[in-house]
């Protein structure tokens, strides 16, 4: 990142986001534990309060792996 404080600001955002939301840590724990390889599948549903669902999903290639490391190394 080219600014430091967006850093510590990302910090606060990502401490509030786990206070609201705690389950979704563990889930990253589980998936760090269990870990992700090349032929994953990555699938995400938002459904708004209108009931409207959007819905996609993707199969994990091994560039896909690098950004996820390259990731995990910045966070």
């Amino acid at each position: 990142m080219k600014n430091p404080a967006a850093i510590f600001k990302l910090k606060g955002l990502w401490e509030q986001f786990v206070q609201n939301h705690p389950k979704f840590p563990m889930f990253l724990n589980a998936l760090k534990n269990s870990g992700m390889g090349e032929g994953s599948i990555i699938e995400v549903q938002i459904t708004h309060p209108d009931g409207q669902m959007l819905k996609t999903n993707i199969k994990l290639t091994q560039s896909d792996l690098e950004l996820v490391e390259q990731l995990k190394n910045i966070m």
